[in-house]
């Protein structure tokens, strides 16, 4: 029941995490993945590959490094595969920069994810353990069905139409709203 957890909040943590990044580079800020919750699947997968990872490697800093980066980037390349053979969408396109195998995965990102692998076992998962743990089993079960919902509907969205634009409804709805305010003013 924990790993429903993991999954649904670092999933959460890697939508954060992909806003932060879009404001910073001027990149696109819209929502990945899913039709109404702002989750990012391929982060919950890829942190719940690295809390995966034996003691042994989780015990050396320069090993979670490099063993982290690598489960992450696995993460990626499969997350990718699913998206671009499965529902026929794709979300993301590393091609031109360093180490980019297919446009999947690259160097740059890989580093990347193993640095992110530090804080996630070092600092961010005791605590997040720490407070899932008191999580009565209704509201996982709760939980699990909504994302799984929600995944469904995105899927099958995505598989039907072709694209990712489906999963942006929001954002039509803002434009219209936004159109609705000129036309009052004028």
């Amino acid at each position: 029941m924990i790993w429903v957890w993991n999954f649904i909040l670092y999933s959460f943590f890697g939508f954060l995490l992909e806003v932060a990044y879009a404001r910073a580079t001027g990149g696109r800020g819209d929502r990945k993945s899913l039709l109404v919750l702002p989750l990012c699947p391929v982060y919950g997968v890829g942190a719940c590959l690295i809390l995966l990872l034996p003691r042994t490697v989780i015990q050396n800093p320069f090993t979670l490094f490099l063993l982290g980066g690598l489960a992450a980037t696995a993460a990626e390349y499969g997350m990718a595969i699913l998206y671009e053979r499965g529902l026929g969408v794709s979300f993301w396109d590393y091609t031109g920069l360093p180490g980019s195998i297919q446009g999947k995965i690259c160097l740059p990102f890989s580093l990347a994810w193993g640095a992110l692998a530090l804080p996630l076992i070092y600092f961010v998962h005791p605590a997040v353990a720490r407070l899932t743990a008191l999580i009565p089993p209704g509201v996982t079960w709760t939980a699990a069905a909504t994302v799984a919902a929600d995944m469904a509907v995105s899927g099958v969205l995505m598989k039907v139409t072709g694209n990712r634009d489906c999963l942006r409804w929001y954002q039509k709805r803002a434009e219209k709203a936004r159109e609705g305010q000129k036309c009052r003013i004028i």
